[in-house]
């Protein structure tokens, strides 16, 4: 028997028989190997209002340098003209016309899956404005997944400056609401703030793996 055999013949004995693993239920029960049927040892759900999600939300964003406003659905097209004042952007294919507002039209770059930018022209754009299909207000995390009002991948990714949108009914307290929503086989996209990163001196460094700004607009 080898030292490390006789460590781990040690440890099984002083822990006992393991148990057997419990199974996950499709609904989130677990169900142990006698057929029994117990409630998850983790939250599932925060039980926050809707008032209290956003307060957690903005909170959050604006923890990671992010700048936030909340606005109600009528004011969006405007919020969203004010953030692009003067610049060249690009929006997926998909994203609701009326969002945007008439005076943008000549500065503004559609991109589909059927069209798709190149990268140097991505590059070229000052901004990129999207929806978003889930946000998660405990960890201020926001998820794109896509779709077509959100897009490819790329477009959220190259250009320097991301104006996302966040629906109110698709904030969540916590990450198990976040995922009971979301399509684990899409093209996800996990965003927590602008894009920064740290050294060995621990000097902060912005837009090195995505945007240096970014806006996120709720909108209630």
């Amino acid at each position: 028997m080898s030292a490390r055999d006789d460590i781990l013949a040690r440890v099984h004995a002083a822990l006992g028989t393991t148990p057997a693993p419990a199974e996950v239920t499709p609904g989130g029960a677990e169900v142990t190997a006698g057929g029994a049927e117990v409630t998850p040892l983790y939250r599932t759900t925060s039980g926050l209002t809707e008032d209290e999600l956003v307060d957690l939300l903005v909170d959050r964003l604006e923890d990671y340098k992010a700048r936030v406003e909340v606005v109600a659905a009528e004011g969006l097209t405007e919020a969203i003209r004010a953030r692009l004042e003067g610049k060249t952007f690009v929006a997926p294919a998909g994203l609701p016309a009326h969002w945007l507002h008439a005076s943008l039209a000549e500065r503004r770059v559609t991109d589909s899956r059927e069209a798709p930018l190149a990268v140097v022209r991505l590059d070229e754009l000052d901004a990129v404005v999207t929806s978003s299909a889930v946000s998660i207000a405990e960890t201020g995390t926001i998820v794109l997944d896509g779709s077509p009002d959100q897009g490819r991948r790329a477009i959220s990714l190259v250009p320097d400056h991301h104006v996302c949108v966040v629906p109110v009914e698709t904030v969540v307290g916590i990450v198990p609401e976040g995922f009971a929503r979301l399509d684990i086989t899409r093209p996800l996209t996990f965003i927590s703030g602008p894009s920064a990163t740290s050294d060995i001196e621990l000097e902060r460094v912005e837009g090195v793996h995505g945007p240096r700004t970014l806006d996120v607009i709720i909108v209630r």
